[in-house]
This record gives C-alpha cells, sequence and structure tokens, in this order.
C-alpha cells in the first residue's frame, strides 16, 4: 500500500501548478518570539496572505501537522546541530527522513530539505561532511520514492561568494572549493538548486557609501546611474540581481552551468539603533513591495532574464528574543498577533501578501441579528476566545454607545483580526457578517484599523460557526496567479484510499 500511496502522492504534484517555472515568493518563519503563535494561527495568516511556500528552521511536528491538507509547500531544515550525526552517519539520516518527512507526507507537501544554514561561513568544521549529510538524506528519499519530488540542498550566506562586481568576475572562496565541487555536483546529479541568502541591506551597510541606498532598495535609476558590467556589458539596476548572477557566474567558473538559483533569505529590517540609520519602516516597505514585484514579474537577472528566481522573505514575524542588535528583532512582516508592521505596496500586483489597505475587510455584527444570540458569541468572544474586552468596560474608549450590537462588533472584530482574517472565524453562529467599512469611531480604534498597533492574546479557540468550512483560500503565488484545487482534491483522494485499504 506504501508504494500505492506514494504513486498517488506523486500524481497530485504533477497536477499542482501547470508553470512549475514561474517564480514564487515565500516566507521564512522563525520563532524566536515571546509571544510565539499557536502552530494554527500561523497557518490562519499564511493562508489570509495567500503564501504558499514557507521555510522552517527546524522540521517542527506541531507546525508540520497544522500545515497538512493545506497545499502550502514547505521547505523544511536540518538544523546545524544536528548535521554532523547526519553526515557522519547513513542510517542517522534515514532515521532522521522517517521522523521528520514519512511521518508527514502526503498530507503535509514537504518539497525541499535545506541540510544546515550558511554551514561554510558559520559552521566550518561541519563542512566535510556536508554533502554527505546530503547525499545521505537524498538516498533515503530515494527508497522512499521521493526523491524526485523532495529537492536537498544547502543555503549559503553571499559571502562565500569573493569579488561579486563585476558578476562576470565573481568566484566562489577558493578555500571552499574541495567542499563546493561535489557540493555543485550533487545538486546537478539530483536536479535541485543552489539555496543563496541575499542581503542588500547588509552590502549596502558594508559599502561606505560606494552602493547607493537606491540601488540597494530596487528605486528607478537614471541610466547613467546603473552598474555596467564591462566584461559583459550587462546594467544591474539593483544589488540583488547582481549578487544572483555573481553565483551563476562563480559556478560556471567551476564548469556548472544549469543549476538554478533559489534566494532561501532576502528582506530589510523596519527598525534599527543609532548605528543603523537605514533600517527604517519606509525602507523595508520600498524593498520588500519591490522584491515581491521584480520576482513575480518573471524579471529574471541581467545574466539570465525571464529565468525565474524564486526567492523567500525573511521574515513572516518580528522575533524580539533574537541577540544582537535592534535590527535582529525587526525583518518581520507581522507582529506575533498578525498584525501588518507596515501596509506593503503591492496594489496590483495580485493576492500577494495581501495586507494592502485595498484588501482590509472587518468582522461586525450582522444588521438585524437576535440579540440574545448577539450577547451569547459576545460572552464567547470575551471568554473562550480569549479577546481582551476591557476597552468596553464603562469609561473606557469602547464603551459607547453601550449596545450590545456596538459591543459584539468590537470582540469579534478583535477575534477575526487575532486569528488572521482565516475563513470561518467571522460567523458567530450566523449574527456576524464582514464588511470593508472600518467600524472604528471616536477613540474607539477596531482591529485591523490603520490607527490601531494591535494586543491581542494567542490563543486556538475557534469561534462558534454553523459552518465547517476551516480553509482559507487556494489562490498560488505563482506569478502567473494560478493554483490547481486539483493537489488538495488528490490529497484528499490518497487519505480516504488510506482509510480504506
Amino acid at each position: 500500500m506504501g508504494l500505492f500511496l506514494h504513486a498517488l502522492f506523486l500524481m497530485a504534484i504533477s497536477a499542482t501548478c501547470a508553470d512549475e517555472e514561474a517564480a514564487f515568493i515565500g516566507v521564512n518563519i522563525g520563532t524566536a518570539l515571546s509571544d510565539m503563535p499557536d502552530p494554527t494561527q500561523v497557518v490562519a495568516l499564511l493562508k489570509s496572505q495567500q503564501i504558499r511556500h514557507v521555510r522552517l528552521f527546524d522540521a517542527d511536528r506541531a507546525m508540520l501537522l497544522a500545515l497538512a491538507n493545506t497545499g502550502i509547500h514547505v521547505t523544511i531544515s536540518v538544523p546545524n546541530d544536528q548535521l554532523l550525526g547526519i553526515g557522519q552517519s547513513n542510517s542517522t539520516a534515514a532515521n532522521w527522513v522517517s521522523r521528520n518527512i514519512l511521518a508527514y507526507v502526503p498530507a503535509t507537501n514537504i518539497t525541499a530539505i535545506a541540510v544546515g544554514s550558511e554551514v561554510l561561513t558559520t559552521l566550518p568544521n561541519a563542512a566535510p561532511v556536508l554533502v554527505s549529510a546530503m547525499s545521505f538524506i537524498h538516498s533515503a528519499l530515494v527508497a522512499s520514492n521521493l526523491g524526485s519530488h523532495i529537492k536537498v540542498s544547502t543555503p549559503h550566506s553571499s559571502s562565500i561568494i569573493l569579488d561579486p562586481f563585476p558578476p562576470s568576475q565573481a568566484f566562489f572562496n577558493r578555500s571552499w572549493e574541495p567542499v563546493m565541487v561535489p557540493l555543485l555536483k550533487f545538486l546537478q546529479s539530483t536536479d535541485s538548486y543552489l539555496m543563496l541568502n541575499v542581503y542588500p541591506y547588509y552590502d549596502y551597510m558594508k559599502a561606505s557609501g560606494v552602493i547607493s541606498l537606491d540601488y540597494a532598495l530596487f528605486r528607478p535609476l537614471l541610466p547613467t546611474k546603473e552598474a555596467v558590467d564591462l566584461n559583459t556589458l550587462l546594467h544591474y539596476t539593483n544589488v540583488f540581481d547582481a549578487v544572483v548572477d555573481a553565483a551563476y557566474f562563480a559556478t560556471s567558473y567551476l564548469n556548472f552551468t544549469n543549476i538554478p538559483v533559489v534566494v532561501t533569505e532576502s528582506g530589510w529590517p523596519s527598525k534599527g539603533d543609532s548605528s543603523e540609520p537605514d533600517a527604517t519602516l519606509d525602507n523595508a516597505n520600498t524593498y520588500n513591495s519591490n522584491l515581491i514585484r521584480h520576482i513575480l514579474n518573471n524579471t529574471g537577472t541581467p545574466k539570465h532574464p525571464g529565468i525565474a528566481v524564486s526567492t523567500y522573505i525573511y521574515e513572516l514575524y518580528n522575533e524580539d528574543l533574537k541577540p544582537g542588535p535592534v535590527s535582529e528583532k525587526n525583518w518581520g512582516l507581522f507582529d506575533g498577533n498578525g498584525v501588518p508592521v507596515y501596509i506593503l505596496r503591492l496594489t496590483g500586483s495580485g493576492t500577494v501578501l495581501a495586507n494592502d489597505t485595498t484588501n482590509q475587510t472587518y468582522c461586525v455584527a450582522r444588521e438585524g441579528a437576535d440579540k440574545k444570540m448577539l450577547q451569547a458569541a459576545l460572552d464567547w468572544a470575551c471568554g473562550p476566545g480569549k479577546v481582551d474586552c476591557s476597552p468596553l468596560l464603562q469609561g473606557q474608549p469602547c464603551y459607547e454607545p453601550d449596545t450590545v450590537a456596538s459591543h459584539a462588533s468590537y470582540a469579534f472584530d478583535a477575534y477575526y483580526h487575532r486569528m488572521a482574517m482565516g475563513e470561518g472565524t467571522c460567523n458567530f453562529n450566523g449574527v456576524a457578517t464582514i464588511t470593508t467599512t472600518d467600524p472604528s469611531h471616536a477613540s474607539c480604534i477596531f482591529s485591523g484599523s490603520a490607527g490601531r498597533n494591535g494586543t491581542f492574546t494567542n490563543s486556538t479557540a475557534v469561534a462558534p460557526s454553523n459552518s465547517t468550512v476551516s480553509g482559507g483560500h487556494s489562490l498560488s503565488l505563482c506569478s502567473n496567479e494560478f493554483y490547481g484545487h486539483s493537489l488538495v482534491l488528490l490529497l484528499g483522494f490518497v487519505l480516504w484510499t488510506a482509510a480504506y485499504l
């Protein structure tokens, strides 16, 4: 039966995105938050934002279970502290795959494994076993008929590329060639891709004025301000493309020319300390908004125009427990309550990360709803729903007007936004409805309003509902904005078959 299920799984995958070459935008999900949302809330946020690709820094069981039956493409990671054991033992690698892959597929759509992270630059003593760790894991996947679907690679810091400009002269640090050559050979033989972390923010900070802020942020440049590679006469209008092309040229220098690049981390911090004046909300918004448009337009790079450079934004949440400077805690698109740190400027760019104000919705009491049912729903929201209803107390900003409908609207909306506006979270047994009109009034600011900072308590409680529908939208972040429902349907068939075989 196992082979049959795997065959069905592979059929499902082959029916997913019609254009596998289309670029996608994904997000990294870090967990160093003092109030980390429950995995079900994380998935609700992913659904509401149309995020179809995520990268986890581990293989957390609760998160993988929460991602089951969503169709979201998941990259899981082998943490650096497990690398030595896996790289020295085929059986250890096989056990890792059994525990962290086979236990979840096909329900959870695991599509890649990142073996370690920036190993060459952060854990050089593990470098000699890096390729063997990748090979052992791939062999275990092949043994389970998953070798062609789940790609194996390892993320690199772009700092392993020396002399990155002009890109045509770039090459990998030659001290790492004994690792890079067999690594690239592995990627080529398994039809995988080079994972690269690209941070124009750091390149800009270290350049001491040589790199302009506009060039780092994808802002439009005058032709005279574009960087020109005099060896190829290619024009570069942003740091991101230059670094990606430097990686292409560096691989070709080692005689590998057909290995694609996937950017596993890129972003810009929204806040910094006094030594980081360019870590601002506006710069973070500008960079990530321009990056998303650039990727989903399938622009490619000057060396490979039109070739997808799929990218994972670093990161979904601000991680306030991260050590280091202030900027390290402020790379997120959202705070721990699912409230956008800033509103991405993506109007007209499809459904990607739809936290644009043009897509803002609120949950309020349905006009004419039964008052007793409203009161029961209000009591639930302020009780089991764990909404902070203190603003509804007498003398507080949202006490007036003192009606059940008004108080219920505040509580419903607070719950709805705390659950990331997930489908089914604005029902309350039929007495609630979604509106695009901001219900805020006077000093009573509703959740999701541009005037609210948001301070909600994370919870796994589910609002009372007549509906059993709990999934979010199923649109894709493929740049052609198409993602068939066939994966969900076929996975459902796989699970149904498993139950009756």
